[in-house]
């Protein structure tokens, strides 16, 4: 049996690994672990990725793979090509305006994979401070992490790949 679990190592993706390990666990599973970049950014495998596989990897047997492009489709073409037969995935639980812009990387897995796809919930929601009490510095408005900016670096680089994703594709579609 084969089990992706596909991280951005947020938080959420860090309950949904541990998810991911009990299953693979119980099940005898191997354990693919994708990270997928945005277009124009750096391929590299991230120092985390390794590092997460050691973690994970203690009775099982890890495979890792760094993939580029809009992290949905990555994943769904992953899950094809090596025969994935559960996926897992964090789910931040965006709505509203974040969800908007940034779309839903877990909603459109869920529509287009060729498995079964879990989706691990975020641990919970951002706590808003008590009325009159100070918020400990600005935030993203997407993600709600902490930043001097109103949208956080990873966030802008995500949108901007989608912009980008949706481009190239609006113009193939076009010719």
């Amino acid at each position: 049996m084969e089990i992706l679990f596909a991280t951005d190592f947020s938080e959420t993706s860090a309950a949904a690994a541990r998810t991911a390990l009990d299953y693979a666990r119980r099940l005898g599973a191997r354990l693919h672990l994708l990270h997928v970049t945005w277009v124009g950014t750096d391929p590299t495998v991230p120092p985390a990725l390794p590092a997460l596989a050691r973690e994970l990897g203690d009775g099982v047997p890890v495979v890792t793979a760094v993939e580029s492009g809009a992290p949905a489709a990555q994943i769904v073409r992953y899950a094809e090509r090596k025969g994935i037969d559960l996926i897992v995935l964090g789910t931040h639980g965006r709505s509203g305006v974040s969800r908007a812009l940034l779309g839903s990387v877990a909603e459109r897995v869920v529509r287009t994979a060729p498995c079964p796809v879990l989706t691990v919930p975020a641990a919970g929601p951002v706590a808003a401070a008590p009325v009159g009490e100070e918020v400990a510095g600005p935030r993203c408005l997407v993600c709600a992490t902490p930043s001097d900016d109103l949208i956080c670096s990873p966030c802008r680089a995500r949108i901007r790949g989608e912009a980008v994703e949706r481009k190239q594709r609006d113009e193939r579609a076009g010719r």
